[in-house]
C-alpha cells in the first residue's frame, strides 16, 4: 500500500514537471551549470596532477641535478682586467673527479650519474639525421628508470676501454632500422662508427614537459659509455690548440666544464635538501670558491607545483560548488512559487483523502526530478567542456567516474535539501482555506 501511494505521488509529480517543461528547465539551469563546472574543473585538476606525476617520473625520484654555469664575458674588455679576473676566478669546472669526491664524502647516496651531451649527426645507408650523442654510465638508466626493449647495457669492459658501442632510443631505431633488428649493426656518429648493443623502450615526453623541465626527446638520443665520449668524441678537460689560441687573443673562456650534467640520487627524500647543501659546499671548495654550477631539486619543485595546483583545484571546486548552491536556491524559490500557484490543487487533494505526507512526497519528487534531470544534462555538458579544453587548449583533462558520481550525487542532494521547505509549506495548507483560495 505504501509503495502504491509513493508511485502515485511520483506520477503526479512527473506530470507536473512535464506540464511545465520550460519552467522546469529554467529552474534546473543552476544545477546544470554547477554540475558541468564541477566535472570540468575536476577533469582539469586531474589532468594537471597526472602531468606533474609524469614529470616527476621523467626527472627521477630523489634526484639532485647539478648543471654547470658558463659565465658570459663581453668581447670588448680590457686585456689586463680580463686576465686578473681569470686568475682570481679560476675553476677546473664540473668534472669526473667531482663524482669521485662526492661518492667518497657524502653518505646516503644511492647513485651518481654524470652526463656529457654532444650535438651530432647519425649516418647510415645514406640517411642522415641530427641527434644527441650522450655519454653516460650504467647508473644513468637506473636513475631515470629507462628500460631496455632489446639488447644489453654497457659492460664494465665497455666503460673502462671506451669501446665504440652505443644504445639507441626508440625513434632512432624506427628511422634507421625500420625493418630489421639494430643489435650488432653499426651507425656512424661524426667520424666514428658505433656498434648498436641495445635499444631503449619508448619514453613518451610531452612538449610541455620538454619546455618546463628543459629535458630532451630521449627517443632520439644515442648513448655511449662516458669514457667513449671522452676518448673518441669530446673532452673539454683537455687543453687544445683552439683553447690556447682563444686565451692568447684575450677572449673569454668557452665552456670549460668536462660534464654537462651530474645527477645525484639519494636514498631518502628527507635527505634531499641537506645533501644539496653539502654538495654545494664540496663543489665550491673544489672549484676554489667559484660557484660555476647550479643545484636544483626537481622533485621538490614539482611537489610545490603540485601543492599549488591542489589549492587551485580547491578554489575552482568551491566556485563550482557555489553554482550548485545557487541552483538549489533557485529550485527552492520556484517550488515556493509553485506552491502558491497550486494551493487550490493542494486543498482538493487533501479534501479527497490525501495525507500531508503525500503532499510532501509530491513536491519533494518534483524538486528531486528537476535536480536529477539538471544533473544528467550537467554531466553531459561537463564531459563536452572537458574534451573541448583538452582539444582546443591542448591541456590534458581526465574525467573520472568518482567525479561524475560526486557531482551527480550532490545535484540530487541539493534538490532534496532545498525541496523540503516548499514541500512542508505545501503540506501545511488548510484544505478548506485552500479550496476558497482565488
Amino acid at each position: 500500500m505504501m509503495n502504491e501511494r509513493l508511485l502515485a505521488n511520483f506520477y503526479i509529480a512527473f506530470e507536473a514537471v512535464l506540464s511545465n517543461k520550460i519552467r522546469s528547465l529554467l529552474t534546473a539551469l543552476g544545477i546544470i551549470f554547477g554540475v558541468a563546472a564541477v566535472i570540468a574543473m575536476l577533469a582539469i585538476g586531474n589532468g594537471a596532477q597526472q602531468e606533474i606525476m609524469e614529470q616527476i617520473k621523467l626527472v627521477g625520484v630523489n634526484n639532485i641535478v647539478i648543471q654547470p654555469v658558463v659565465e658570459q664575458v663581453e668581447e670588448q674588455v680590457d686585456e689586463s682586467s680580463l686576465l686578473e679576473r681569470e686568475r682570481a676566478k679560476f675553476s677546473p669546472g664540473l668534472k669526473l673527479q667531482d663524482v669521485e669526491a662526492i661518492q667518497a664524502t657524502i653518505p646516503g647516496i644511492r647513485r651518481i650519474s654524470p652526463e656529457i651531451v654532444f650535438d651530432t649527426h647519425i649516418v647510415k645507408s645514406g640517411l642522415r639525421r641530427s641527434a644527441k650523442l650522450v655519454g653516460v654510465t650504467p647508473a644513468y638508466f637506473d636513475v631515470l628508470d629507462f628500460k631496455l626493449k632489446e639488447g644489453r647495457m654497457f659492460s664494465e669492459k665497455n666503460m673502462v676501454k671506451g669501446d665504440a658501442v652505443c644504445i639507441i632510443g626508440r625513434s632512432v631505431q624506427s628511422r634507421f632500422f625500420p625493418k630489421e633488428s639494430p643489435i650488432g649493426k653499426r651507425i656512424k656518429s661524426g667520424n666514428q662508427w658505433l656498434e648498436v648493443i641495445g635499444v631503449l623502450e619508448e619514453r613518451v615526453v610531452s612538449e610541455s614537459s620538454i619546455s618546463k623541465l628543459g629535458i630532451r626527446d630521449f627517443n632520439m638520443d644515442v648513448y655511449v659509455p662516458i669514457q667513449t665520449m671522452l676518448i673518441r668524441f669530446r673532452n673539454r678537460d683537455l687543453v687544445t690548440q683552439s683553447a690556447l689560441a682563444g686565451a692568447e687573443s684575450g677572449g673569454a673562456r668557452s665552456n670549460y666544464h668536462q660534464l654537462d650534467k651530474l645527477v645525484v640520487q639519494v636514498e631518502d627524500s628527507e635527505l634531499l635538501t641537506p645533501t644539496a647543501e653539502v654538495l654545494s659546499k664540496i663543489l665550491e671548495r673544489r672549484h676554489f670558491g667559484v660557484v660555476d654550477f647550479e643545484i636544483t631539486i626537481p622533485e621538490l619543485l614539482l611537489k610545490q607545483q603540485q601543492r599549488t595546483q591542489n589549492i587551485f583545484n580547491i578554489v575552482l571546486g568551491a566556485i563550482a560548488g557555489i553554482s550548485l548552491l545557487v541552483g538549489g536556491i533557485g529550485i527552492m524559490n520556484i517550488m515556493l512559487a509553485s506552491v502558491m500557484e497550486r494551493i487550490k490543487e493542494i486543498g482538493l487533494r487533501l479534501s479527497l483523502g490525501a495525507k500531508k505526507s503525500d503532499i510532501v512526497n509530491q513536491f519533494l519528487f518534483e524538486a528531486v526530478m528537476i535536480s536529477i534531470t539538471g544533473g544528467i544534462i550537467g554531466v553531459i555538458l561537463g564531459v563536452v567542456l572537458a574534451h573541448m579544453v583538452s582539444t582546443f587548449a591542448e591541456f590534458p583533462t581526465i574525467i573520472t567516474m568518482p567525479s561524475i558520481i560526486l557531482s551527480f550525487g550532490v545535484a540530487a542532494s541539493v534538490g532534496l535539501a532545498f525541496g523540503i521547505m516548499p514541500a512542508k509549506r505545501a503540506a501545511s495548507q488548510d484544505p478548506i482555506t485552500s479550496l476558497r483560495y482565488e
